[in-house]
């Protein structure tokens, strides 16, 4: 097919400011990816929209544990995966318990959840 560009559970984007870093999430809007490589701001990268990804966490000091199916959201401001709603962005569902002191979660990515 002539008009298919990708079949969309990566995307080629413009990377924001600041560039990326591979496996560490990015927020553009409220379209969430996990970049394949690291970028400098402005160059093309590759996100993945969609999968299952252990991230970065909030932690300890929040004291979250997660179950299987908990919402997690994205803390653009920390770069990291929360089950705190507000102010931050629902991107999936968590696919593994976590313990309140894990800094590391794994999640299954819904493309652009609002």
């Amino acid at each position: 097919m002539k008009t298919k560009i990708s079949s969309g559970d990566t995307l080629t984007i413009t990377s924001p400011a600041g560039g990326t870093v591979s496996g560490i999430g990015v927020l553009i809007g409220s379209m969430f990816g996990i970049p394949v490589t690291s970028s400098q701001a402005g160059d093309l990268v590759s996100i993945d929209i969609e999968g299952e990804f252990d991230h970065v966490a909030e932690g300890a000091v929040a004291g979250q544990a997660w179950a299987i199916g908990d919402t997690v959201y994205f803390d653009a401001n920390n770069k990291r995966l929360t089950k705190t709603a507000a102010g931050n962005t629902k991107i999936g569902y968590a696919t593994l318990p976590k313990a309140s002191t894990d800094v590391v979660g794994r999640v299954n990515l819904i493309p652009f959840a609002a």
